[in-house]
């Protein structure tokens, strides 16, 4: 009795297997709908997880108000801390696709700012934006605006350039903290 050789048949099997998958495949690209121009971005909507930051936070937690078109808000958290301190996190696209981040925290500052800001360095020049100062980082990948007032370290860092950066700084709203009840 003779038998079939072994890779032959597999080399065959593999060949039907191909000529039913490539024209399924191919029906399914050209028939099933898809959107080459879709942006890959996705939104979101920051509004409970800013007012939850807002009770829970030790500090009166940043956010802003009233940035122009084109703005996009992409991430956003709020990390109730103890040992390491809260962390706000607001992050977006701005109108040119550079990325803007808003961070906080009661931390200590230098750890946090190395963080937030991919280990960007101080510089000695600083910004005076509406009533605040704010302290011009700059880094391999991010630039930043820091800011410390009374416990809290605002950090506004990202890859968008210095006048982006100080756009979002100059939006920035955080109403005062009210006293803890007790």
């Amino acid at each position: 009795m003779a038998g079939r050789n072994g890779k032959t048949q597999t080399i065959r099997n593999m060949l039907l297997s191909m000529a039913v998958v490539v024209p399924v495949a191919g029906f399914s690209y050209l028939f099933i709908p898809h959107d080459e121009n879709n942006d890959p971005v996705k939104t979101v909507n920051y509004r409970v997880e800013l007012d939850t930051a807002r009770r829970a936070a030790p500090y009166a937690v940043a956010a802003p108000e009233g940035l122009g078109d084109g703005w996009r808000a992409t991430s956003v958290s709020y990390r109730a801390g103890e040992k390491d301190g809260s962390a706000w996190h607001l992050g977006f696209l701005d109108p040119q696709r550079q990325y803007v981040a808003v961070e906080q925290s009661d931390a200590p500052a230098g750890p946090f700012i190395d963080n937030v800001s991919l280990r960007a360095e101080k510089t000695h020049a600083t910004e005076k934006i509406g009533d605040s100062v704010w302290q011009r980082y700059e880094g391999p990948k991010y630039d930043a605006l820091v800011r410390r007032d009374s416990g809290v370290t605002t950090v506004v860092t990202g890859t968008a350039g210095a006048e982006r950066l100080k756009e979002m700084a100059a939006a920035l709203k955080a109403p005062a903290k009210a006293p803890a009840k007790g």
